[in-house]
Formats: C-alpha cells, sequence, structure tokens
C-alpha cells in the first residue's frame, strides 16, 4: 500500500525549505500534523497543499499528507525556488560593533532585530547587515553567514559572529563544548527562592504549543539543558537573576523558568504579558501595565560574552550596558518596591 501512495524523487530541481529529523520516541504522527509543530505560520491546507504537489518527503520519498512519521524519520519540505533566506541581500544596516579584528566581530544586538532572515522576517536583519559590513563570511551547514549562535529577536545583547572559515569552525566547537562563557540578565515574575541554584531539564517544542519550548524532566524528548542562575536583587512581586548558560538551547533560560513557575517579565509568548504575581488593587495592575509600556518585550539581555579567540589563543570577555527599556523598568521596580509595605 505504501509503494502505491509514494514515489521516488529527483531533487535535481528542488531547494530544501525545512528539514527535520523524527526523535527517538516520536509517536507515529500524520505528516502534516508534525509540519505543523515545527514550522511557524503554517497551516494544515498549505502542508497538505504542498504534500499534494510531492513537496514532502520522508526518507527522500514523496508522501502524502497522512503518512505517519515514525522514530529518526527525516521530513524535509522541498520547493521548485530557493527559500527566501538564502536570497540574503546586503542592507545598509548600523550595527553596534563592540569588537572586531580579522577573525571575528562582536555584535551588541538591540531588541527587535532578527539575527537571521526566516518565517517572514526577509530583511532588517542582523545577517543583512553583517554582509553588507563584511565581503565574503563563511556559511554554516544552515547557510548563515558568520553565525555559530544566535540570540531571539526580542532579546537584546551580545553575539559573536566569524570572519573565517577556520574562525566558524573554531567558534562552533567552543559552542559545542561548552568552554564560552554566557551571562544574561532576567526580570523575572515572582520571588526566587533560592539565591541561587540550577535549573535542569530537557528541552523540546512543546506538545501543546508549536511556538513554544517546554521542559521534559524524564523521556526521550528535547535536549539536554542546564541554567545556573544567581539572584541580583529582590523586586517585591520580581526578581533579577543572572543566568548562566551551560548549554544553548532555543529559548532555553525562557522555558526554564517557566518550568519552574517564574515566567520572564512582559513574554508573550510565555505568558508573561499578564499580571503573573501581585495583588489584586486596580493601581497595581496600571502600575504593571506602565511596565510593559515602558519595556515592551521580554526583560532578557544577553550582558556578557566570553570565548577564546581562534587566532590567538586569547580568551576574550566583553560586556554590555543593561539596554535603557530593561533599566526603566528596573527603576519602576525599584520605587515600587520602596514604596509598598505589603509583605511578599
Amino acid at each position: 500500500m505504501q509503494e502505491n501512495e509514494s514515489q521516488e524523487v529527483e531533487n535535481d530541481e528542488l531547494y530544501e525549505h525545512h528539514r527535520f529529523t523524527a526523535s527517538e520516541g516520536q509517536e507515529p504522527l500524520r505528516v502534516d500534523k508534525f509540519l505543523m509543530n515545527f514550522v511557524e505560520n503554517a497551516t494544515r491546507n498549505k502542508v497538505q497543499q504542498a504534500a499534494k504537489a510531492g513537496n514532502v518527503l520522508v526518507n527522500d520519498v514523496a508522501v502524502k499528507s497522512n503518512h505517519k512519521v515514525k522514530p529518526k524519520d527525516i521530513v524535509r519540505v522541498v520547493l521548485a525556488y530557493p527559500p527566501a533566506e538564502n536570497l540574503l541581500v546586503a542592507e545598509d544596516i548600523p550595527l553596534d560593533i563592540v569588537f572586531e579584528d580579522d577573525t571575528v566581530i562582536v555584535v551588541n544586538k538591540p531588541a527587535g532585530m532578527v539575527v537571521h532572515p526566516g518565517h517572514g522576517n526577509y530583511s532588517g536583519t542582523l545577517v543583512n547587515g553583517l554582509i553588507h559590513h563584511i565581503e565574503n563570511l563563511p556559511t554554516n551547514s544552515n547557510e548563515r553567514p558568520g553565525l555559530v549562535h544566535r540570540i531571539d529577536k526580542d532579546t537584546s545583547g551580545l553575539l559573536v559572529v566569524a570572519k573565517t572559515e577556520f574562525a566558524m569552525a573554531h567558534l562552533s566547537k567552543q559552542f559545542f563544548d561548552r568552554t564560552t562563557e554566557r551571562l544574561y540578565y532576567a526580570l523575572v515574575w515572582g520571588n526566587v527562592d533560592e539565591d541561587e541554584g540550577t535549573i535542569e531539564g530537557n528541552i523540546g517544542r512543546s506538545l501543546k504549543n508549536r511556538l513554544q519550548m517546554a521542559v521534559f524532566p524524564d523521556g526521550d524528548f528535547g535536549k539536554h539543558a542546564v541554567t545556573h542562575y544567581k539572584v541580583l536583587e529582590r523586586l517585591t512581586y520580581v526578581t533579577l537573576v543572572q543566568c548562566k548558560l551551560e548549554t544553548g538551547r532555543t529559548h532555553q533560560i525562557r522555558a526554564h523558568f517557566k518550568h519552574i513557575g517564574h515566567t520572564l517579565f512582559n513574554d508573550e509568548r510565555y505568558g508573561g504579558d499578564d499580571i503573573l504575581k501581585g495583588t489584586t488593587f486596580t493601581k497595581y495592575k496600571q502600575f504593571v501595565q506602565n511596565c510593559f509600556k515602558v519595556l515592551p518585550r521580554q526583560a532578557l539581555h544577553a550582558k556578557t560574552l566570553g570565548f577564546t579567540h581562534p587566532k590567538t589563543g586569547e580568551f576574550l570577555r566583553f560586556n554590555s550596558e543593561v539596554p535603557q527599556d530593561i533599566t526603566d523598568c528596573l527603576e519602576k521596580w525599584r520605587t515600587y518596591s520602596e514604596n509598598s509595605k505589603e509583605e511578599f
């Protein structure tokens, strides 16, 4: 039966737009539902139309939308034109360059800037600015020039970019071996109990909300993730913490802190844009809304970045100022905490 509904595909004139490998713990799942869990903005109709056109492949065989994905299957979406993120256009975008030599460049990314094109953000990204600033950036396996790591669109802070093939390989290994240093500042809801601690738990795409990552304490789902934290300041109903990443999973800090009941302040995707802690007084609600206006994004900043220079072997450490929007929000909470007579 399977042979009747599948056909071998010649890939010479097709371009890969998405590729996913099903986990070892993957339950049999229709390929259209599987892809909807992974591709942002995908609708079931779009996926089904792609499958009908023979553009959804499982292990290099075109399948119908009702084909069941099994553990370790390789699922690909291929189309007759290059993905828009591969059609990179150099753009004269101002970059906040912290350090640059002939090997690496360290950039302080503002909140709101996407790191690389994709999912509807095909211009105005950091990569568009980088390829205007630097010619012939090396590309990684995902065809993303110079990138060895990334930070989310609405997270601000430091990012290192490789300017040579050797630097890309060297830096990539450092991130893989966890020898880099990455410290983030995060403002989270609630009064974190311990002054310092470690959050550990596999991170994988949420089974309930495909736009979120979730923590899976047991089982085969997700990838191993470790976040160390230290409380810097307690401000009544929120806490400023410093996070040290041991691993670098997608949305790691955001998912880990939601998992322990301390969602990042104003993190819309994870529910932090609701009033999660505090009183029921109208005055307090108005105060929090004003904080959201001052800081219209998740309160997360990549403050410190350290790595070994690929050419000199010297360990370099860079620090960035906490952005004005987070600083202004913190000042509001400090004032509130000083004036508040309420108990935690």
